[in-house]
């Protein structure tokens, strides 16, 4: 019993049963009232092309544009219908969600669709769409409610209950002044339980935050979260409301950032997706392999320096990869931490000094911690395994150690002062930080290690 009770339902089933019944057009959309429109797009994505052509024209444009924005490819579905409903679909929907869209579809598609909207969705789609996609305005939407600071309480009201039939995201109001431009924003519980004597300007927050068109996400996405309101108005140049950004946009804002983050520590210039064409994805790939080549170049002939070394004592080149990749590994330690502490747009001078100095000491206990390991276990394995003369084994052994310790405490500075730096002159430090300091360390170990060895080994054993 207490199984069942704890047990998530399922409504798909229950909803194809319905779907594909024979009932009334009434009687189906009354009794698909009773249901949410994500478990209608998980069932809908279950039923056949030609079930969902029949079936559109019964829903109509506006429940077939609620349930599409819960699909997850809803430009796939779209195409199932001639441009005419489409078009009155995409009219249904918030503009934000309608230019996601509209996104996914070659630029003559777009335009067709786009003529054939009505002129009020029409107008909002293509102001979203004039933004790059890397500016406050390309997330933004139309979908908000906006009332004159010269009302009284019983004309807001009335206001806000006119506007709210288009426009659900209720929760705040905007308030502009008599000539058009931003004045603050009301909470809609503020306005609800205010006394119709009241004055409407006791209500208004005149310091409510708001972001501009043009701003670049990454510029203010600390603000946006640091505010954390279910919206923020979106002004333009002259100080007039266009849009919103709300919570689920600052969240895709947010989502698409750590990605795009996520993917220039790789070394991409952009994300990639599984549907990417094969010239898009080797196009987003190149510019740094082509410069990693080169700098591998280097790392190649500095090794290629030391060829000396490597002829007297074979067995140094064994330990090579160990050095190098722990040295990366560490690298990529600090620039994580680095890159999410340069995150908070406050961080002081001061604080970047002092986060600099406590890499160098994490780098410097692991690699004291790591490098006797090393000096143990290697000098053990080089004598036992290797039947070299016990000096000799705790001597390379030790220059090992020795170039770890080195190596970390050198890749924690790297990993740390690089995408300082880049953020410094204002060059995004994750698109080039990790391919760089990747290669960074590997050169620095490269010439530790051999250079140890060609000092100590060499010398000492001839």
């Amino acid at each position: 019993m207490e199984k069942e009770i704890l047990e998530k339902p399922s409504y798909v089933e229950e909803l194809l049963e319905i779907l594909r019944s024979d009932i009334s057009n009434d009687e189906l959309l009354e009794r698909l009232d009773d249901y949410h429109e994500n478990d209608i797009a998980d069932a809908l994505e279950q039923m056949t092309p030609e079930e969902r052509t029949k079936l559109y024209p019964v829903l109509g444009a506006e429940r077939v544009a609620e349930i599409f924005t819960y699909i997850e490819d809803p430009d796939e579905y779209l195409k199932e219908l001639d441009e005419d409903r489409a078009a009155r679909v995409l009219s249904e929907m918030d503009s934000d969600d309608a230019v996601d869209v509209l996104g996914e579809m070659d630029e003559e598609t777009q335009e067709r669709i786009v003529s054939l909207m009505d002129d009020e969705s029409s107008r909002d789609v293509q102001l979203i769409l004039s933004y790059d996609e890397d500016e406050i305005g390309s997330y933004m939407t139309t979908n908000f409610i906006r009332i004159k600071n010269n009302l009284s309480i019983r004309q807001a009201m009335h206001e806000l209950v006119k506007q709210a039939g288009d426009n659900d995201n209720i929760s705040t109001i905007y308030v502009e002044d008599t000539e058009g431009c931003y004045y603050g924003a009301i909470d809609l519980k503020d306005l609800i339980i205010a006394r119709e004597y009241t004055p409407l300007e006791d209500l208004i927050s005149t310091s409510y935050p708001y972001v501009k068109d043009k701003e670049l996400i990454g510029d203010c996405i600390e603000q946006i979260k640091d505010y954390a309101e279910d919206s923020l108005p979106v002004l333009n140049e002259d100080k007039k409301i266009i849009g919103i950004i709300t919570a689920q946009d600052i969240v895709e804002v947010v989502d698409d950032e750590m990605g795009e983050d996520y993917a220039r520590l790789a070394g991409l210039t952009a994300e990639e997706d599984l549907n990417e064409k094969l010239f898009e994805s080797i196009k987003k790939r190149i510019p740094w392999l082509v410069a990693l080549l080169f700098l591998g170049m280097l790392v190649s002939t500095v090794v290629g320096a030391f060829e000396a070394v490597v002829a007297v004592i074979p067995l140094v080149i064994c330990f090579q990869s160990l050095i190098l990749d722990m040295a990366g590994n560490v690298g990529t330690q600090s620039l994580a931490v680095t890159i999410r502490v340069l995150m908070d747009e406050n961080l002081t001078g001061l604080q970047k000094v002092s986060l600099v100095f406590k890499e160098i000491r994490v780098g410097f206990c692991n690699g004291l911690l790591l490098g006797s390991m090393a000096f143990l276990f290697i000098g053990g394995y080089v004598y036992y395994f290797k039947h070299n003369p016990l000096g000799t084994a705790f001597q390379i052994s030790g220059c090992v150690a020795i170039s770890l310790l080195a190596a970390m405490v050198v890749s924690s500075i790297v990993g740390t002062v690089v995408p300082l730096f880049f953020h410094k002159i204002k060059i995004d430090p994750a698109v080039a930080s990790g391919p760089l300091i990747t290669t960074v360390n590997d050169l620095v170990a490269v010439v530790t290690y051999y250079s140890l060895a060609w000092l100590f080994l060499i010398h000492t054993l001839q």
